[in-house]
């Protein structure tokens, strides 16, 4: 559909940058009120300086931050720029979903799929924690679409999906626990552990031992960039581990599969 003619794709990209927009709102929402220990079920969105309930015109992505100059209408408090930003990474992040997958049922799981990890990506930065409750939401949206994907193959799409998340869990824990005992220190969070488990039932054998690769790669990168930490007083050094492996997982959407394959080929 993507495909039919210039301005269908044009129109399919706009709608999908506008959805990203939304939903990368809702994402640093939830990421928020998550860090803080509030629901994001429940509760009208509110400053959180003055507590005053925003109205409909506060709340339009990007825009509202931009006619307020980035402050609240009320108490003039400082309104951070993650916000806006984080909306424009989730609709460049649509984007680039929907041009590799076009308007799929595919697409639909890995926008889904897309908001989770940015909400953990925040949420790790912020506490250096994985909530366990989106890491089931990401296993929850692997298990919805199951019967509707490659023709229905059920069994074959849940076969290859646990083949997947066995190939990204079990060697990792082993070498965990290895590097644990040998340091006398956690090497690496059980909420990263959880994470790769769950993100690799997308993912083929072969694709996960890409995604491993690159978020080890990401984790570098990122921890050397931000010099971030996770305040742990039991390992000060340690990093937040989630926005790397979420950047590898979204990244592997888009290549793995062809990164294989091409790797593949020269053999």
């Amino acid at each position: 559909m993507l495909h039919l003619s210039p301005a269908l794709t044009a129109y399919i990209l706009m709608v999908t940058a506008v959805l990203g927009l939304v939903m990368g709102s809702f994402a640093a929402c939830m990421a928020g009120r998550i860090a803080v220990g509030e629901s994001f079920l429940r509760g009208r969105s509110h400053c959180d300086a003055c507590g005053h309930v925003l109205t409909p015109r506060d709340l339009v992505p990007v825009f509202s931050w931009l006619a307020l100059r980035g402050k609240c209408r009320w108490c003039g408090a400082k309104i951070s720029a993650r916000c806006p930003l984080t909306e424009f990474l989730c609709a460049a992040l649509f984007v680039g979903i929907v041009l590799r997958y076009d308007v799929t049922l595919q697409s639909a799981q890995y926008l889904i799929l897309t908001v989770l990890l940015l909400a953990i990506a925040l949420v790790d930065c912020d506490t250096g924690l994985i909530p366990d409750r989106l890491l089931v939401a990401i296993a929850v949206d692997w298990l919805v679409f199951l019967p509707f994907l490659n023709g229905g193959a059920l069994w074959e799409n849940a076969l290859r999906g646990l083949a997947g998340g066995a190939v990204a869990f079990l060697p990792l824990l082993i070498l965990v626990l290895i590097m644990d005992r040998v340091l006398k220190r956690e090497s690496m969070g059980g909420g990263d552990l959880k994470l790769f488990l769950v993100t690799g039932l997308f993912f083929s054998w072969q694709s996960v031992l890409f995604l491993l690769i690159l978020s080890c790669i990401l984790g570098v990168v990122f921890s050397l960039v931000s010099g971030k930490t996770t305040g742990d007083p039991e390992n000060p050094r340690a990093f937040p581990f989630g926005p790397a492996i979420a950047a590898g997982v979204y990244l592997s959407l888009l290549a793995a599969q062809s990164a294989v394959s091409a790797y593949l080929s020269l053999f």
